[in-house]
């Protein structure tokens, strides 16, 4: 039996992030856009998890069942005359904001984007960011582009802008905010996202209704983030040329914009090296971040954060691909393994994968399918084909050789957010002799681990923790 599977009926206790974070601490999207601005060859990197999707999928947006909280399932009334078990395979809202409350205590993502309502639900009502250090945020405007609905034709046509929240909404939950102070008690970060279609008639109607927002985002302190999607429609542009568009509609739209105006950073399409060395070297002050899209195995998730960081992006917002994935815990722990230079895309597919199996959960492709790379097109609705580009990993002494460099105890995580300071090492857990070496504080000593013993302790602290 591996020895992953032996230590499967561990749990996971989420009880732990609540009693370990102070309170009203710094809030870690701050932080880490300080040091971003002050140091460009900080490691540091924001990490989003996009829950907002309700404004674009409506019932199927929570996404599939296949994954819920340690809470479990909550109760749902379905009539088995009209229902087939597997016809209804969507998690409900309840399931869903137990999902963010558990990604919330979790305390690897540093935003969790919401919808106004379920922005509402947990962050007035419930108080749920008051003590944590992840930043809530809201979808400001939803327009034409992610009206994805079921049977609809909406995202085939040029988007429109449009905006159902007002921004009042977002930080207090009603029409009108006190604004006698600065204090909201919703959230005062919102993503706002414009669809440059090369038109003159449709971009131009765009950039007003975003001028629109920018003004009243000043006058009333709130902050947002901007999101510029590719062209929903054909734009008689060729896709490689996509990147040099979208750079230069982002700098010229933003050149009028003084810095009180200015978004914190950019979510944008990663259209490859060349386009985000561009645009990220523009300007220090402008972060530049990526979006994640939609389908994909788990390389190409691992794979696209690690190269957009290495050619210059601070900050990712994956949505789909965390709410689909067969874990989403262990999915987000990877994203910050990789950021953090602990893991190579291919060997964080391989500790997925163990942890997958450590828990009896079927993946969605087996190991080696998942480790293939393809080339989705990210629309929003998911339609567009994808292409198979599958590449061998690197060979083990060249993974090995970069991550030798990686000294610092990786465990910072795990501690942080899973287990009191008092806790065992990892080998006093087993009395045999370590499969990895160690220190002789019995600690792990990275600097001797070879790829395959790295992978090894990974493993075994992952399938601790989510058991």
């Amino acid at each position: 039996m591996p020895f992953s599977a032996s230590i499967a009926s561990l749990r996971f206790d989420q009880t732990s992030f609540k009693n370990s974070v102070p309170a009203q601490p710094m809030k870690s999207l701050d932080t880490k856009l300080a040091e971003i601005k002050a140091n460009p060859s900080s490691r540091a990197f924001i990490i989003a998890d996009a829950k907002d999707a309700d404004m674009a999928f409506g019932v199927r947006a929570p996404g599939p069942r296949s994954y819920l909280s340690l809470r479990g399932e909550r109760p749902a009334r379905f009539s088995p005359e009209v229902w087939t078990r597997d016809e209804y395979g969507y998690r409900n809202l309840p399931e869903f904001l137990d999902i963010i409350r558990e990604v919330v205590h979790q305390g690897l993502v540093d935003i969790m984007l919401m919808s106004a309502y379920v922005n509402e639900q947990l962050t007035i009502k419930e108080g749920l960011f008051r003590h944590s250090h992840v930043t809530p945020a809201a979808r400001a405007n939803d327009a034409t582009d992610v009206w994805a609905v079921r049977h609809g034709c909406y995202t085939r046509e040029p988007a429109q802008p449009f905006r159902t929240a007002t921004i009042d909404q977002i930080q207090c939950g009603q029409l009108e905010c006190d604004r006698s102070t600065d204090d909201f008690p919703g959230a005062n970060l919102g993503l706002y996202s414009i669809t440059f279609v090369n038109d003159l008639n449709q971009d131009r109607e765009t950039l007003l209704a975003f001028k629109s927002f920018r003004e009243e985002a000043e006058r009333k302190k709130f902050r947002y983030f901007l999101e510029v999607f590719d062209p929903n429609v054909n734009s008689g542009i060729p896709p490689e040329k996509l990147g040099e568009f979208i750079n230069d509609n982002i700098v010229r739209a933003l050149a009028g914009v003084p810095q009180s105006g200015r978004p914190l950073f950019l979510k944008i399409v990663y259209h490859g090296p060349r386009a985000m060395e561009e645009l990220a070297q523009f300007d220090p002050n402008l972060v530049v971040g990526i979006l994640g899209g939609s389908a994909g195995t788990t390389c190409d998730a691992f794979r696209l954060i690690h190269d957009a960081q290495k050619y210059g992006a601070r900050v990712a917002l994956f949505g789909r691909k965390i709410n689909n994935a067969e874990h989403q815990l262990a999915f987000i722990e990877m994203l910050r393994l990789i950021t953090d230079g602990k893991l190579t895309p291919e060997e964080a597919v391989r500790a997925y994968h163990g942890v997958l199996q450590a828990k009896n959960i079927k993946p969605k492709l087996p190991l080696e399918k998942d480790l293939e790379l393809t080339d989705p097109a990210m629309s929003y609705d998911g339609a567009a084909a994808s292409r198979s580009v599958s590449r061998p990993s690197s060979p083990p002494s060249q993974r090995s050789s970069r991550l030798s460099t990686a000294t610092p105890d990786i465990t910072h995580h795990a501690s942080r957010i899973t287990s009191p300071p008092s806790s065992p090492q990892p080998s006093t857990l087993n009395p045999q002799p370590s499969p990895w070496p160690v220190l002789p504080n019995g600690a792990p000593n990275f600097d001797k681990m070879d790829a395959s013993q790295r992978r090894a302790y990974h493993l075994h602290r992952l399938t601790r923790k989510f058991g």
